[in-house]
């Protein structure tokens, strides 16, 4: 069996797994250890290597790690969801230092929607495909014939004069109490705008609303098809875990 682990940082909770990469599936359970409320880069690392020496992951096997933002040759740009000291941070260099391993970093939408591009919903898929993730904010993935285009940011893109995640998010759904038909108007606006500017091949939307998918996605009026995402919640563990791998 070819397998791979992978780590999934988030602003709440840092998770890890074994993921057999012939089916996407995990081998074993999954570890999940709260974030320190001081999520320095320190603070994070150190729970990636109780995590990876719990799981007892030997040093040669591949590993890849998500991180809440956009990452360029290992570096982070900006930080949204953890401390402000990760902004130009070498993950690579971190990681070696911190947990002995060398890792592939991603961006945590980037592993989601490369997950899904090799077991889930967009598996196969020719062509574009944008996979979306309605959460606190809006999350976007390209996937062009089963290549990753890195590091898109289009829940940033401009709705009605406000940044679209602000507008369109499932946060926002939840905050301003809006009914999934209220709220399908502003994914329709949203959804219409990118099937403009890129004439996508299909849309894949995760996040735990989707879930929920048969209240919303059959209220969208669009010439792309819209599916709902498969892997849910282990998408970031998995996509990190093939990209590592070279799936």
């Amino acid at each position: 069996m070819a397998t791979s682990f992978g780590i999934d940082i988030g602003g709440s909770g840092i998770k890890g797994a074994y993921v057999d990469l012939e089916t996407g599936d995990f081998f074993g359970d999954r570890l999940k250890i709260k974030t320190p409320k001081n999520s320095t880069p320190e603070a994070v690392a150190d729970v990636c290597r109780e995590i990876l020496e719990t799981k007892e992951v030997p040093p040669q096997m591949p590993v890849g790690i998500t991180i809440p933002g956009p990452v360029k040759n290992d570096v982070l740009g900006f930080m949204a969801n953890l401390d402000q000291a990760w902004v130009g941070v070498d993950m690579r260099v971190l990681m070696r230092k911190h947990t002995g391993y060398t890792v592939r970093c991603v961006n945590d939408a980037d592993a989601a929607g490369y997950a899904e591009s090799c077991f889930g919903a967009a598996k196969d898929v020719p062509g574009l495909v944008i996979v979306t993730t309605l959460g606190t904010g809006i999350g976007t993935t390209l996937i062009y014939n089963g290549v990753l285009v890195p590091n898109c940011e289009l829940g940033h893109l401009e709705l009605d004069g406000h940044d679209a995640e602000t507008r369109a998010s499932s946060g926002v759904k939840t905050a301003e109490g809006l009914s999934f038909k209220k709220w399908a108007k502003r994914l329709q606006k949203y959804y219409s705008h990118l099937e403009m500017l890129f004439s996508p091949d299909l849309f894949v939307v995760g996040g735990g609303v989707s879930r929920e998918h048969e209240k919303f996605l059959p209220l969208l009026d669009l010439k792309t098809p819209i599916i709902p995402a498969q892997l849910f919640n282990q998408a970031g563990i998995v996509g990190a875990a093939a990209l590592a791998a070279g799936v």
